[in-house]
């Protein structure tokens, strides 16, 4: 056997998940809030182990169908939170309490796989003024705290259209 095949074992069992590690070794830097040679050995070593002790929670990547409409819709993810904080605030700042009208929703999924229902999730919950906080025992419907709702079946649609369809067309 050539030492070419053994190399994407040897680097696969050390690195599974590359990206993860970087991504711990800059928040670790973050939150460290100081530079050092010994700052970012630590965070190598956590960036390094964390991935490999935690790689039997890890099913196989999800495919990602269309990176492109992925940043498409992580572009409208991240307008729409700018966008929500704006209107929290406003609602916070001059609103009256008891006009604000807060309500639960109950959304039925489209989704099945739990990598797209958890992006989902994720995205409603990032959203200031919502937070999604119940999927059913069938993981057919989630349930949706909103902070000012004037008509249920609008959110909903909102919800379904400008989020789930993405995803569905993103991930499998």
């Amino acid at each position: 056997m050539a030492d070419s095949e053994l190399r994407p074992s040897y680097w696969r069992r050390w690195l599974p998940h590359p990206l993860l590690t970087a991504v711990l070794i800059c928040l670790w830097m973050a939150l460290l809030n100081s530079y050092s040679a010994g700052g970012l050995l630590v965070g190598i070593v956590l960036g390094m182990v964390i991935p490999i002790y935690t790689g039997h929670f890890w099913p196989e990547r999800p495919e990602i169908r269309s990176p492109f409409k992925a940043i498409a819709f992580l572009a409208i993810v991240m307008f729409d939170v700018v966008v929500a904080n704006i209107q929290v605030a406003y609602l916070i700042l001059f609103r009256p309490r008891d006009q604000l009208r807060s309500r639960w929703v109950a959304v039925p999924l489209d989704l099945t796989s739990p990598e797209g229902i958890t992006v989902l999730t994720a995205t409603i919950t990032l959203t200031p003024g919502t937070v999604a906080s119940d999927l059913s025992a069938d993981g057919r419907t989630l349930l949706v705290h909103c902070l000012d709702v004037d008509d249920e079946a609008a959110t909903v649609r909102r919800i379904k259209h400008r989020y789930e369809r993405r995803i569905g067309e993103i991930l499998p």
